[in-house]
């Protein structure tokens, strides 16, 4: 292990399907030793995991940390958004973690708007417009559905608020995963008695949302893991929140995160409440406002396409007049729950490459069409866009990004930005910063910006005019008429 300048602190990210940890040097931004494990989701209708497989990870991954992990003074946890893990009276689960990417609740969403005042008033108090991603819809589907489940609750927990409870036996969130609940008002930073009363929901199975820079509690001595006694424990928080620390994010500044979900978001000021649905209100980790919207079809479903024409990723082609919308998964931006994929234009003379290529323009599509809503009217819309995630340094992505957008593309060289976040939070209890002003010391989003090209309108307007003109067959449910 290399020598550390300061403290080190470890910062964790527990995603859809893996959970990896980094123990950091506080004062340099050094990655002095990682691990990572995996774990499963379901195939299917819906998208589930066993929580205990992200604790078992999580032990897993510090322990291929070594000494470094036993040496560090805090440990801060980010995990996936809108997960429900529901535990019993012994703090186990009491079913598989419904996940964000399971959207059997659209039915469920609907009707929450419709029963609480419309779009509008949603967005107005909780900041978003719930749709099947969010929490409070996965809880009122498992009412319906699976009613002895909400009945041996004692608990109900977020993924990151799972693995932060293990930690320090404490129940605990903080705003920025809250925000993704739909049972967190906004307007007044608190749960909303109503919505959880509609929905059925004792506040009491809740955790206690703490401020941002609290030292939620200390690891527990009873686990078998490689921290001293002592080690802090960081708020945490949700995925989105914790890659913005990470990049040390200004106000305005956009990002675009190529992922398994595509997202693009920005640090505000003001608190944001879109009517429309497709900018999600969320709340920072760290005072202030993350409005971001969210695709649930981005790396994963172009690599399947990729894979079904037999195809490497970067195997792309140029060529005008097929349109691909991979929404393999339903879609949450546009809000198309029970959509599949679709292909138009394809002629005789069509190439896979092509095809492959047309799978990226769609994907990329349905993320730069959020990114106005996304932004502050005082944004600089000329700036570069922070591309990040796992698709960030494919030649594809980047090009595509750079050719729909025309915009500059800067990807940042730091890997591992939600980790990294999580790590600067857990630095931040220790020393009392801001944890965007410690990652912007460690320069976490240094790296190289690709220069604007001419933006493809050509394209824009042709993968429009197809999602309009299909939106009707794209919103029917499977097996209907």
């Amino acid at each position: 292990m290399s020598a550390a300048e300061g403290p080190l602190v470890v910062g964790v990210d527990s995603s859809t399907q893996s959970t990896k940890a980094l123990v950091v040097d506080a004062a340099t931004g050094q990655v002095v030793a990682s691990g990572q494990a995996p774990h499963t989701v379901s195939s299917g209708a819906g998208r589930e995991s066993d929580p205990r497989q992200w604790w078992d990870a999580l032990c897993a991954a510090l322990h291929q940390c070594g000494e470094a992990a036993h040496e560090a003074a805090a440990v801060s946890v980010a995990g996936q958004q809108h997960g429900l893990v529901t535990l019993n009276a012994r703090g186990e689960p009491v079913r598989p973690a419904l996940l964000w990417n399971d959207v059997r609740s659209a039915a469920q969403a609907r009707r929450l708007v419709e029963e609480l005042g419309g779009p509008k008033a949603w967005a107005e108090r909780t900041g978003s417009v719930p749709g099947a991603s969010f929490t409070v819809t996965k809880w009122a589907w498992l009412a319906e559905n699976e009613p002895e489940a909400v009945r041996s609750t004692a608990a109900v927990r977020l993924p990151h608020d799972y693995l932060t409870g293990h930690l320090t036996g404490l129940g605990t969130t903080d705003r920025g995963d809250a925000s993704g609940t739909g049972w967190w008002a906004s307007a007044t930073e608190s749960y909303d008695d109503q919505i959880l009363d509609r929905v059925g929901l004792d506040p009491a199975l809740l955790p206690r949302v703490v401020r941002p820079g609290e030292v939620v509690g200390t690891v527990r001595d009873s686990h078998d893991l490689p921290f001293s006694r002592g080690t802090l424990v960081a708020p945490g928080t949700g995925d989105n929140a914790a890659a913005a620390i990470g990049l040390g994010l200004r106000p305005g500044t956009p990002v675009l995160s190529l992922g398994t979900s595509g997202t693009v978001y920005a640090v505000s000021r003001h608190r944001p409440a879109d009517p429309s649905g497709t900018v999600a209100g969320f709340a920072d980790a760290r005072g202030e406002w993350l409005p971001l919207a969210c695709t649930l079809n981005c790396t994963l479903a172009v690599d399947r396409i990729a894979a079904l024409l037999g195809l490497d990723r970067e195997a792309v082609e140029p060529g005008a007049g097929v349109t691909l919308l991979p929404f393999l998964d339903g879609e949450r931006t546009p809000s198309l729950p029970h959509a599949s994929g679709l292909l138009h234009g394809l002629r005789h003379d069509t190439t896979a490459g092509q095809l492959l290529q047309a799978a990226y323009d769609g994907a990329v599509h349905s993320l730069l069409g959020a990114l106005d809503l996304v932004l502050d009217r005082d944004a600089d819309r000329t700036a570069p866009l922070l591309l990040i995630g796992g698709g960030a340094r494919g030649t594809a992505w980047q090009q595509t990004v750079r050719r729909l957008s025309g915009r500059p593309v800067q990807v940042p060289e730091a890997r591992e930005l939600v980790a990294l976040g999580a790590a600067a939070q857990a630095a931040g209890v220790l020393t009392g910063e801001d944890p965007a002003a410690v990652a912007r010391r460690w320069k976490t989003a240094d790296g190289p910006v690709l220069d604007a090209v001419e933006r493809d309108e050509a394209a824009l307007t042709r993968i429009a005019g197809v999602l309009s003109d299909a939106s009707p067959l794209l919103e029917r449910e499977a097996g209907a008429r």
